[in-house]
């Protein structure tokens, strides 16, 4: 009897913290539904989209939660990053990440920028400090000029900056779950908070698929 009254507690228990859990996020609380749904690059997945600026001292500090998160990634999630193009100001930067992209030099480029800007407290406002810096990663003036003015990565960054304005963002960093949601550490609460978030949701869409 004593073992049953404990099986019985700890289950109540499981009920009590999932539930708990799930009432913590809250649509227009911690998590916004986009007023339309937005189409993603993979289909059969469910796909979580992070929206950042390199020069964004959140966006830095979102990087590691996200690379944690990474790690253990279901398989049945896309993961996509997205540089957010706010202003004109923030098109340079974007560029860098489409041109890293296509140069497949994304696992070179992405974490040293953010530490350059962040933490070397490195200028780079223009587009021959930017050249500076890849080269000094490695890649070619001559790769960097020919992919940075492509057509390729003017394509890319209209397209981001499109899906910017879709996502009605209006801070970085933000995580958008299958063209449907959006979080940001404001409204999760924290860059840690974000991450708990984006699983309730993608156990949300993957409930919804299973209906």
């Amino acid at each position: 009897m004593r073992k049953l009254m404990q099986t019985v507690a700890v289950l109540l228990t499981s009920l009590f913290l999932a539930a708990a859990q799930a009432a913590t996020f809250e649509e227009g609380k911690q998590y916004e539904r986009l007023s339309s749904v937005q189409p993603t690059s993979a289909p059969d997945k469910i796909e979580v989209v992070e929206l950042f600026w390199y020069g964004c001292p959140h966006c830095y500090r979102l990087e590691p939660h996200i690379e944690q998160w990474l790690e253990s990634k279901p398989g049945d999630v896309e993961f996509v990053r997205l540089p957010a193009v706010l202003s004109p100001r923030w098109e340079l930067l974007a560029r860098a990440w489409y041109t890293a992209e296509l140069l497949g030099v994304t696992g070179q480029i992405h974490k040293p920028l953010f530490q350059a800007i962040h933490d070397k407290r490195k200028r780079i406002n223009t587009v021959e400090e930017l050249k500076a810096f890849f080269v000094e990663q490695g890649v070619t003036a001559e790769d960097f000029d020919k992919t940075f003015h492509s057509f390729g990565v003017a394509a890319k960054l209209n397209r981001a900056r499109e899906m910017t304005q879709r996502y009605r963002v209006r801070g970085v960093p933000a995580l958008i779950i299958n063209g449907k949601y959006r979080t940001s550490a404001s409204e999760a609460g924290s860059h840690a908070a974000m991450i708990e978030v984006t699983n309730h949701l993608i156990e949300k869409e993957r409930a919804a698929a299973g209906d």
